[in-house]
Protein backbone atom coordinates (compact mmCIF):
# COMPACT_ATOMS: atom_id res chain seq x y z
CA UNK A 1 0.00 0.00 0.00
CA UNK A 2 1.46 3.31 -0.69
CA UNK A 3 0.97 5.74 1.98
CA UNK A 4 1.28 10.08 1.47
CA UNK A 5 3.04 11.66 4.16
CA UNK A 6 2.72 15.55 4.34
CA UNK A 7 3.90 18.33 6.23
CA UNK A 8 7.11 16.93 7.04
CA UNK A 9 10.36 19.25 8.17
CA UNK A 10 13.31 20.16 5.52
CA UNK A 11 15.51 18.16 8.28
CA UNK A 12 13.37 15.30 7.83
CA UNK A 13 15.43 12.54 5.73
CA UNK A 14 14.44 9.17 3.72
CA UNK A 15 16.16 6.97 6.78
CA UNK A 16 14.06 8.55 9.52
CA UNK A 17 10.99 8.41 7.53
CA UNK A 18 11.75 4.53 6.81
CA UNK A 19 12.48 4.05 10.87
CA UNK A 20 9.37 6.02 11.82
CA UNK A 21 7.32 3.27 9.59
CA UNK A 22 9.63 0.32 10.28
CA UNK A 23 8.19 0.13 13.75
CA UNK A 24 4.57 -0.71 12.54
CA UNK A 25 5.98 -3.67 9.65
CA UNK A 26 7.95 -4.06 6.78
CA UNK A 27 8.72 -1.07 4.64
CA UNK A 28 9.21 -1.86 0.82
CA UNK A 29 10.64 1.87 0.06
CA UNK A 30 10.66 5.43 1.36
CA UNK A 31 10.74 8.59 -0.94
CA UNK A 32 10.99 12.45 -0.02
CA UNK A 33 10.05 14.50 -2.89
CA UNK A 34 12.39 17.08 -3.08
CA UNK A 35 12.74 20.25 -5.60
CA UNK A 36 15.21 18.61 -9.04
CA UNK A 37 16.72 22.75 -8.89
CA UNK A 38 17.85 22.81 -5.02
CA UNK A 39 17.24 19.14 -3.86
CA UNK A 40 15.80 20.40 -1.23
CA UNK A 41 12.86 18.82 0.17
CA UNK A 42 9.41 20.07 -0.67
CA UNK A 43 7.78 18.47 2.52
CA UNK A 44 6.38 15.67 1.48
CA UNK A 45 7.01 11.74 0.46
CA UNK A 46 5.56 8.26 0.35
CA UNK A 47 6.29 5.24 2.05
CA UNK A 48 4.84 1.76 0.49
CA UNK A 49 4.48 -1.16 2.83
CA UNK A 50 3.40 -4.64 1.62
CA UNK A 51 0.81 -5.45 3.98
CA UNK A 52 -2.19 -3.33 4.35
CA UNK A 53 -2.99 -4.18 7.90
CA UNK A 54 0.27 -2.95 8.68
CA UNK A 55 -0.18 0.28 6.95
CA UNK A 56 -3.14 1.32 8.02
CA UNK A 57 -2.32 0.60 11.91
CA UNK A 58 1.11 3.13 10.89
CA UNK A 59 -1.01 5.56 9.47
CA UNK A 60 -3.79 5.67 12.39
CA UNK A 61 -0.87 6.24 14.68
CA UNK A 62 1.53 8.36 12.51
CA UNK A 63 -1.15 11.08 11.51
CA UNK A 64 -0.97 14.11 13.63
CA UNK A 65 2.33 13.16 15.42
CA UNK A 66 4.59 15.82 15.61
CA UNK A 67 7.82 15.79 14.24
CA UNK A 68 10.72 18.48 14.45
CA UNK A 69 7.81 20.47 15.91
CA UNK A 70 5.58 19.52 13.41
CA UNK A 71 1.97 17.68 13.12
CA UNK A 72 2.93 15.47 9.76
CA UNK A 73 -0.06 14.78 7.59
CA UNK A 74 0.13 10.61 6.91
CA UNK A 75 -2.90 8.83 4.54
CA UNK A 76 -3.50 6.94 1.93
CA UNK A 77 -1.44 8.16 -1.32
CA UNK A 78 -4.12 8.37 -4.54
CA UNK A 79 -4.16 5.92 -6.89
CA UNK A 80 -2.40 8.13 -9.23
CA UNK A 81 -4.44 8.37 -12.12
CA UNK A 82 -5.12 11.83 -13.08
CA UNK A 83 -8.39 13.72 -11.74
CA UNK A 84 -11.29 14.32 -13.87
CA UNK A 85 -11.23 18.02 -15.30
CA UNK A 86 -14.89 19.87 -15.04
CA UNK A 87 -15.89 20.87 -18.40
CA UNK A 88 -15.85 24.48 -19.28
CA UNK A 89 -19.16 26.18 -19.32
CA UNK A 90 -19.70 29.40 -21.25
CA UNK A 91 -21.33 31.98 -18.44
CA UNK A 92 -24.02 34.26 -19.36
CA UNK A 93 -23.14 37.96 -18.81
Amino acid sequence: MKIYVGNMTELMTEETLRQAFEAFGEVESAKIITNRFNGRSKGFGFVEMPSNSEADKAIKALNGNIVDKKPIKVNHADSGGKKKKKPFRRRNY
